[in-house]
């Protein structure tokens, strides 16, 4: 009987060495596709964590501030009542001295 697809021993050979080359073709590892920008988690929560601090010294900067401007006011409020109480205590001052010169320019007379 003749081999009507004409496939000898060596056409058989070099069809099986062709057949394994391509399945280790197929296993063989292939060339990972890397991103040209990529940023690992260390980059990403030190990214965030100095985001964090930037917003946390901010708001410290702005209480700070706060609590600055509100000891000036006390403070200047505090002056300010002081200047009247020195006020009213000299104008009682010059009312009594007025009122002593008074007296006693009544008794001479």
């Amino acid at each position: 009987m003749k081999d009507p697809l004409k496939t000898g021993f060596a056409d058989r050979l070099t069809l099986q060495a062709e057949a394994k080359k391509a399945m280790l073709a197929k296993l063989k590892p292939k060339p990972t596709v890397q991103a040209t920008e990529f940023e690992s988690r260390e980059v990403l929560k030190a990214r965030e964590l100095e985001i964090v601090r930037a917003a946390r010294a901010a708001a410290k900067e702005e209480a700070r501030l706060a609590a600055e401007a509100a000891a000036l006011a006390e403070l200047e409020a505090k002056r300010g009542e002081r200047k009247e109480r020195k006020a009213l205590t000299k104008a009682e001052q010059k009312a009594k001295r007025d009122a002593k010169y008074a007296a006693r320019k009544a008794r001479s007379r």
